[in-house]
């Protein structure tokens, strides 16, 4: 019996489970939706919710602690900049799963998880690095200029 024992085996051995939702969860995080069977959508929930949790609170453990699940430095950067202003209203209940039908080979029932909310425009840092190299003063002169 799997008295209070959380998730879901899936048939998996639990490393492949592991790696399976660290890649399915950095999806999700790259590009806010993914499309996933039905029982895996609702265990990435649980994935998802977790990490929506620590970005929130933002401070470098709960970084270290999502560093260690999502599988891309990029994605977890967004997460880190986006979700406190994405979610900042809610205290759960950050993903959606809407149930598309069955898939054709094999009959098993297919949803979509989404990140609720609306993605805010946060420009990257890359980008703020580049507009303040163009705003150099355009007046200044060389030492050498000055003298003639």
């Amino acid at each position: 019996m799997r008295h209070k024992k959380s998730g879901i085996k899936l048939n998996r051995t639990s490393s492949h489970r592991k790696a399976m939702f660290r890649n399915m969860v950095t999806s999700l995080f790259k590009y806010d939706r993914i499309q996933t069977t039905d029982v895996k959508a609702k265990e990435l929930r649980r994935w998802a919710d977790h990490l929506v949790t620590l970005a929130k609170r933002g401070d470098l453990h709960a970084m270290r602690q999502a560093a260690a699940v999502i599988r891309e430095r990029d994605v977890l950067r967004k997460l880190f900049r986006q979700a406190p202003i994405r979610f900042a209203e809610v205290s759960g209940g950050y993903t959606r799963i809407t149930k598309l039908g069955f898939r054709p080979g094999d009959a098993a029932p297919i949803s979509v998880v989404e990140l609720t909310g609306e993605a805010p425009v946060i420009p990257d840092a890359g980008e703020e690095k580049e507009k303040k190299k163009d705003k150099k003063p355009a007046a200044e002169s060389t030492p050498a200029e000055q003298q003639e």
